[in-house]
């Protein structure tokens, strides 16, 4: 498509000079204010090319269970000299099936030596039950946590290593981009904040036009709001963005569109789903960014050479960077992805290669198979797990490879930003939807053709909540059992020294991946880029204890979180506006104050019982009685600032801020001035 196709077209605002009364100002047509009035989309957005997203319906899980059985007896009972189909694997599929297995053997091989040792070290109780489920649950959730320190490990050895198989954005370095491959931008919002999401767009189109390539680039803001005064603001600032691109005439800009949906169904995935059937067909590739994303031009034209070079690839997804906020949680989660989270983000790539996973944004699709395998039925039943698509972003990912297409994660391209939550309650209500939305993916596992990494990351997604429950009911049984067994001394005698030693390796599981990430700090030579080796030791010291102080909140949440999911039952918990300046002491007690009152009333129960076994449940009361103070003072941004002045919690976008950065932080902090001006 070149420049010329009616998509590049502005559809702005149309004018009537035929009855001006010999005037040269132009005048607004009655029939074009008309036809925006009753088709306001006809005038803020292209015109329409439809096309098609097709849905199959999901086999269910028992259903597809019943036919992979049959496959695999029919294959048992095929006759000897029956031909086989089989397709050469690429040299990465190779790779990967070795480190899948190197990671398997090390993570079963870990966990049962651990359960054993958890279970030999158990005194003989009266109550069996409660000892074998203790065993049991120590076995899930010890395997869980070999999983997580073994990714860990393999990114450790990427860093000391790199890896070979993976796709790399130097690969594509001096590569000249195509002029027929267009690209769409598309940004879904919801009920936004206004000022700071064409903030962060502004700075990205600007950012575009920097690289020379803004004619095979075009923008479409995606509404889904409902609120008329909201959706008001927001046509007005996408005029406002349009015009500021307008007056930077020394160099070509990006299009810019809007289109407010007036059907919201099935949420992101249903507008995304929405934009492709009406201009999914004049695209090659789409770059799908969250309402808080901001990428570099760089970033963006990468992405689309990335795809060019690597034409089986259905979607590249890069490795986000936490920026933005200045509250000390915020600051806090962006110092931990930055030092921990990368390794994670290295040892997945590490074994996953190009079975990869996609977060929803930040990440480009090649359109044409997306539209034609990725369409999302719902799934049938009643209940939290039915119903539309919710996490759309796993799945997506899995209907594109079991398509023949390719999913890679791109760790060593930078330029791609995104937003933590400010505050507690603001992850926590995130998490809600988290929750829910990969519970309801474990229920896809078994559909037929479904890669078998895409089934583990089905129900890696669901551990990472179920986990929570699993964790408290483990401790709970661990209570039980003191106060049944605590008039058996001898046994007792002999069991703390194999428990230290389980709890030692435990605390080494999980504690390990967070030394590992300062290494690689070390060894990369970027602890300037923190505030040196001083501010980086002590940042990690500090980021440590706040993770272990809001632990069991977060365990508490998302064992209620997942409760309501599994059960049905419906839960509002509301979190503050994504732009609050800080949490309300009442907000946060309202919302903290059950989970706070319930450990209580256990650790009262514990007391009149067996008063000794009340140090089972202090590892969780303790940071609980500290849980509503630290929401409150961790949610305000003087702190943050603070501590950011003082040299704690710095990253490396603080130390230099990139200039997508600086001008987004420049348009965000404008537009606020004016607001308050206004």
């Amino acid at each position: 498509m070149d420049q010329h196709h009616p998509s590049r077209r502005r559809p702005l605002k149309q004018w009537d000079e035929g009855d001006t009364g010999g005037s040269s100002t132009p005048v607004r047509s009655r029939r074009s204010a008309l036809r925006e009035e009753r088709h306001p989309n006809s005038v803020t957005a292209p015109p329409i090319h439809r096309g098609s997203v097709p849905t199959q319906p999901w086999h269910g899980f028992w259903s597809s269970i019943g036919a992979g059985l049959r496959a695999q007896l029919q294959a048992l009972l095929a006759p000897a000299d029956a031909p086989v189909r089989r397709t050469p694997r690429a040299a990465w599929e190779n790779a990967a099936l070795r480190r899948r297995g190197v990671f398997a053997l090390f993570t079963l091989v870990s966990a049962v030596v651990a359960t054993s040792l958890f279970a030999g070290a158990q005194p003989d109780y009266s109550s069996s039950w409660l000892r074998y489920g203790q065993i049991a649950l120590f076995a899930v959730l010890s395997t869980w946590v070999v999983t997580g320190f073994v990714t860990a490990l393999m990114g450790f050895w990427v860093v000391l290593r790199g890896d070979r198989h993976s796709i790399s954005a130097r690969g594509v370095q001096g590569h000249a981009l195509a002029p027929d491959a267009r690209t769409a931008i598309i940004m879904p919002i919801c009920n936004e904040d206004v000022a700071t999401v064409f903030a962060g767009l502004r700075a990205t189109c600007e950012s575009v036009a920097r690289t020379g390539h803004a004619r095979q680039f075009d923008v479409f803001v995606l509404s889904d709001t409902a609120d008329d005064r909201v959706a008001a603001a927001e046509r007005s600032a996408w005029e406002q963005l349009r015009e500021a691109l307008a007056a930077l005439g020394e160099q070509p800009q990006v299009e810019v569109y809007y289109r407010r949906r007036q059907r919201r169904t099935h949420r992101k995935a249903g507008n995304v789903a929405d934009f492709c059937r009406r201009w999914g067909q004049d695209y090659r590739y789409m770059i799908v960014l969250d309402a808080d994303s901001v990428m570099s031009g760089e970033c963006l034209l990468t992405l689309a050479k990335l795809m060019e070079a690597h034409p089986r690839a259905g979607i590249i997804q890069t490795a986000t960077q936490a920026v933005g906020h200045a509250t000390l949680h915020a600051r806090a989660q962006q110092f931990a992805s930055r030092v921990t989270g990368r390794l994670f983000t290295l040892g997945m790539q590490f074994w996953q290669l190009g079975a990869s996973h996609y977060w929803g944004h930040n990440a480009i699709i090649r359109i044409a198979p997306f539209m034609a395998h990725c369409g999302l039925a719902p799934i049938e039943g009643r209940g939290g797990l039915a119903g539309p698509i919710m996490s759309h972003d796993f799945v997506e990912a899995a209907l594109m490879r079991r398509a023949g297409f390719e999913v890679w994660l791109v760790s060593d391209l930078t330029g791609s930003f995104e937003q933590q939550p400010p505050d507690l309650l603001s992850e926590l209500q995130r998490d809600r939807r988290w929750c829910q939305g990969n519970l309801q993916n474990a229920r896809l596992m078994a559909e037929p053709g479904i890669d078998r990494v895409h089934r583990a990351m089905f129900a890696v997604g669901a551990m990472s909540y179920l986990s929570a429950p699993l964790w408290l009911a483990f401790m709970t049984l661990g209570t039980a059992l003191w106060v049944a067994g605590a008039h058996i001394v001898p046994e007792w005698d002999a069991a703390p020294r194999h428990l230290v030693v389980l709890w030692a390796w435990t605390l080494c599981m999980l504690m390990l991946p967070r030394v590992l990430g300062l290494v690689a700090v070390f060894l990369r030579g970027e602890q300037h880029q923190f505030g040196g080796a001083g501010a980086l030791l002590r940042s990690a010291l500090l980021e440590t204890a706040m993770a272990m102080l809001q632990a069991p909140v977060r365990m508490l949440a998302h064992s209620l979180f997942a409760a309501v999911a599994l059960t049905g039952i419906k839960l509002e918990w509301k979190s503050p506006p994504r732009e609050a300046s800080g949490l309300q002491w009442s907000d946060a007690a309202s919302r903290l104050a059950p989970l706070i009152a319930l450990v209580l009333v256990l650790a009262a129960g514990v007391a009149w019982i067996e008063p000794a076994a009340v140090a089972a449940i202090l590892p969780v009361a303790v940071p609980l009685l500290l849980a509503l103070p630290l929401a409150v003072l961790t949610s305000h941004v003087h702190l943050g600032e603070r501590m950011r002045g003082a040299g704690w919690l710095l990253i490396p976008e603080e130390s230099r801020s990139p200039l997508v950065l600086r001008r987004a932080r420049h348009h965000a902090m404008r537009a606020a001035r004016e607001l308050r001006m206004a």
